[in-house]
């Protein structure tokens, strides 16, 4: 720990930590198990509990111990906070406050945004969840807000304006508290949004700092968009919350497509679009970064988590920051200097043929090449992706990756790009997917070697796509959820699954698992929102939000 973080740490836990939770409380989270306090179960997003009194023996006895309706039909996607036995939980409509162990609802507060703001979100009316900070509930609105509750009785204490929603911009991304800045990002790179990551004062709202992921002239990277004003709608979407490494003091952000999909207005790599960045809280200096795919053509979101660990590379044990791409390729780098560890494909793909370890950039196949020169061809992974949102996990002592993976392809063409104009889609692309039927693998849930891309074991997920975010625990169990609305419990050691729950609509979101009083708890939403048209082909199946909670029988 560097001097910097035990000062900071001493200084807060002498203070008894009076506006909980603080830095101190953050850092340390995942230590006490009443709390779920950070994005992703802790600062490295690895989702994994030591939890262990639910476990593969006793979980086909799991069963609802209460459930809240969230009284819209918007899409539920958020990871569920909480402390001292009151849990908070966000969509697009409500921020919540809720007692953790009886379901009784303690506040409930409405986010007011104009009518007409869902006709230019992608892809879903959705919110990843909120930050704790200081006493106040802080998350982003779909109109572009930040904004600030006391975490007591849900009163507003702050809203901060980010961009102009008609312009294309919307925000779904959980907050990010790093080193007692409030970090946020941006949606709108199908809109040819110029996205960005935001940092605020939590306690005040104040606005301390912009990094643009499309560089400006003057700006480092600016160069590699040609001509120069093509940044101006250069895409670079941040909807996905980073992590931190506080020892460190960087945060790691995934960065969405390049807009638009077709090239031809934008020559040159498009940095910062399709990267992983290293960033300093303080300042929104980045530090390093890696591009997955120059010049994107593809929709390759490298907005997914980066979940950071220690494992073991050629016999030394390496400080890292992995990513299981959108475009098929799972990422390890050196999350200090960004050093390129190893990039190997966990699906089936042949829009490159590997990436080359020397420059760190991907070999375009064939395909790529006729794609580029106008032909239709058929894609993989589709743009679905090997891997969409839906988080994976890691357990650090078996030092697998842990996650629900696509399976099919995209017939994809490019198309001439029309006129940009604010508020309307802007990609110049053409695509179909793959069908899924009751007989077609939608996907996979597997156990992965983060080093050689390999699966320890994969189980198909049969007739529809994965759902929901991976958790793992000490009980030896995975627990996600599926398009249908089942909540499911598999085994972490060969994919078994060991329990089902069925819930009214689909499942898209985050599950935690939690203690209070000595037991075990698992939480999670179901609710799918949208249309059948958006959701391309998948079965119909209902709206609507609920919100469920599960334990042993006492």
């Amino acid at each position: 720990m560097n001097k910097t973080l035990m000062g900071m740490t001493a200084m807060l836990a002498l203070a008894g930590c009076a506006l909980s939770p603080g830095n101190y409380d953050l850092v340390n989270d995942g230590k006490n198990t009443d709390n779920v306090l950070t994005y992703g179960m802790g600062y490295a997003q690895n989702r994994y509990s030591p939890l262990a009194q639910i476990n593969k023996t006793n979980v086909k006895r799991l069963a609802p111990v209460w459930s809240l309706s969230m009284e819209n039909d918007f899409g539920e996607q958020a990871q569920p906070m909480l402390q001292d036995g009151v849990m908070y939980v966000s969509d697009a409509k409500w921020t919540i406050a809720i007692d953790a162990v009886s379901g009784k609802r303690l506040w409930r507060t409405a986010v007011d945004f104009d009518p007409g703001t869902p006709r230019i979100v992608c892809c879903g009316v959705s919110n990843k969840g909120v930050a704790l900070y200081h006493g106040k509930v802080i998350r982003t609105t779909i109109d572009a807000h930040v904004i600030a509750l006391d975490q007591k009785n849900g009163q507003l204490l702050w809203k901060q304006k980010v961009a102009d929603w008609t312009q294309g911009y919307s925000l779904t991304v959980a907050p990010l508290i790093a080193n007692g800045v409030a970090v946020t990002g941006c949606s709108g790179a199908e809109f040819g949004a110029r996205c960005f990551i935001d940092g605020w004062d939590p306690d005040s709202g104040a606005h301390l700092w912009r990094r643009y992921m499309v560089p400006g002239p003057g700006e480092k990277g600016h160069e590699t968009w040609i001509p120069p004003e093509s940044h101006l709608n250069g895409g670079a979407s941040t909807w996905i919350t980073g992590s931190y490494d506080p020892e460190l003091d960087l945060m790691y952000w995934g960065t969405g497509n390049a807009a638009p999909y077709n090239p031809e207005n934008r020559k040159g790599d498009n940095l910062y679009a399709a990267s992983i960045v290293a960033l300093r809280p303080k300042t929104g200096e980045i530090v390093w970064h890696y591009q997955t795919v120059p010049n994107d053509i593809y929709d390759w979101d490298t907005v997914w988590e980066v979940i950071l660990a220690d494992i073991n590379v050629d016999g030394k044990m390496r400080k890292v920051a992995m990513q299981m791409n959108r475009n098929g390729f799972l990422y390890v780098l050196d999350r200090a200097t960004g050093e390129l560890l190893s990039a190997k494909p966990f699906t089936q793909v042949n829009w490159a043929t590997h990436v080359d370890m020397k420059t760190g950039r991907p070999v375009e196949s064939e395909v790529s090449k006729r794609l580029r020169a106008g032909e239709q061809i058929q894609l993989y992974p589709s743009i679905r992706g090997g891997k969409n949102w839906m988080h994976a996990a890691f357990n650090p002592n078996t030092g697998l990756l842990y996650a629900s993976t696509n399976e099919g392809f995209s017939n994809y063409k490019l198309i001439p790009v029309g006129p940009f104009k604010p508020g309307f889609r802007y990609q110049g692309v053409e695509a179909t997917y793959s069908p899924v039927t009751p007989t077609t693998v939608g996907g996979y849930i597997q156990a992965i070697d983060p080093m050689t891309a390999k699966p320890k074991w994969k189980v198909p997920i049969m007739g529809q796509l994965p759902g929901s975010a991976v958790l793992v625990t000490g009980g030896g169990l995975l627990f996600t959820g599926l398009h249908t609305g089942e909540v499911i419990a598999v085994d972490a050691d060969n994919g078994e699954q060991l329990w089902s729950f069925k819930t009214p609509s689909g499942v898209n979101a985050q599950p935690v698992t939690w203690t209070r009083n000595g037991r075990q708890y698992v939480t999670i939403l179901s609710g799918s929102g949208g249309t059948t048209s958006q959701r391309r082909g998948l079965p119909d199946i209902p709206l609507g939000g609920t919100l469920f909670t599960f334990a042993l029988p006492e």
